[in-house]
């Protein structure tokens, strides 16, 4: 991940992306660098929009949460519910029980 971070943050400081910054940003944090792999995520990124990718990535989620909760969320929470609600009465009821018995 932190080759990524790497090309991140050179993105946001708008400095170009190539081998020889990746490998200065990772140094400068205590990395040691791969070549290869600092040769193949600059490659990897020679072809994309990293500001639009980022702008995607922080959208996917945040519209997709809503989405999975109105798709799952009412049938997968009534089970749920009723089975806290269950615990909850035969917690109640063993409490008092034992209460009882002390003071015969």
């Amino acid at each position: 991940m932190e080759y990524v971070y790497a090309a991140m943050m050179l993105h946001s400081a708008e400095k170009e992306i190539d081998e020889k910054s990746v490998g200065a940003v990772l140094k400068a944090a205590g990395v040691k660098a791969d070549d290869a792999r600092v040769k193949a995520l600059v490659a990897s990124l020679a072809s994309v929009d990293i500001g639009e990718a980022m702008s995607q990535a922080i959208a996917a989620p945040a519209a997709a949460a809503p989405a999975a909760a109105a798709a799952g969320g009412a049938s997968s929470d009534a089970p749920a519910e009723e089975a806290a609600a269950e615990e909850e009465e035969e917690d109640d009821g063993a409490g008092f029980e034992g209460l009882g018995s002390l003071f015969g």
